[in-house]
């Protein structure tokens, strides 16, 4: 009994797990999902954020450019460059064509059964009627930026104070602290 429980609680668990958005973590501790960065140069990185496909186009890049803001205060600059950055979307289809339950009737031992033709063709229930096809996104986005010290180039666009950043992304990508 109680180990049947144990089980029943590891399964929506998992299940939860499965049903929610990528959170801001390294891609080792997500399975893929999450944010890695390769040092180029001193002053140079690539940084990619994956998200599950749970995880919207505007959360993948929020927490890009926080990332990029973290690195960048970690590393002793005050602002980075966007020197390219792309937004990809990777999108595959899975189809199901099970049965519905009402167009079976289970009779006597298991794998054996009597179909009512009048549900499961009559009345679009059951095979072929219960297939569907869904969509899944899941987008990534890469961006190389150079970080600097001193005051951000007004008049570049692509350019993005560390702190700034960090500060108006926080609540956005990393939720609302607990006690507030």
């Amino acid at each position: 009994m109680i180990r049947n429980l144990a089980f029943a609680v590891l399964a929506i668990a998992s299940l939860a797990a499965c049903a929610t958005s990528t959170p801001y973590q390294p891609a080792e501790a997500g399975g893929g999902y999450g944010f890695s960065e390769q040092r180029i140069e001193a002053n140079r990185y690539r940084i990619t954020f994956r998200g599950n496909s749970l995880t919207t186009r505007e959360t993948v890049e929020n927490s890009l450019l926080f990332r990029a803001a973290e690195l960048t205060l970690q590393n002793g600059f005050d602002y980075f460059i966007v020197v390219e950055n792309e937004t990809e979307a990777n999108k595959s289809y899975r189809s199901t064509t099970e049965p519905a339950f009402f167009g079976h009737y289970y009779f006597g031992h298991p794998g054996y059964y009597y179909a009512f033709p009048y549900y499961a063709y009559g009345f679009g229930w059951g095979y072929p009627y219960e297939s569907y096809t869904r969509e899944y996104t899941r987008y990534s986005a890469i961006a190389f930026v150079t970080m600097h010290k001193g005051e951000k180039p007004a008049d570049n666009p692509h350019a993005f104070d560390a702190r700034e950043v960090e500060n108006n992304l926080r609540s956005v990508v990393l939720g609302t602290p607990t006690g507030s």
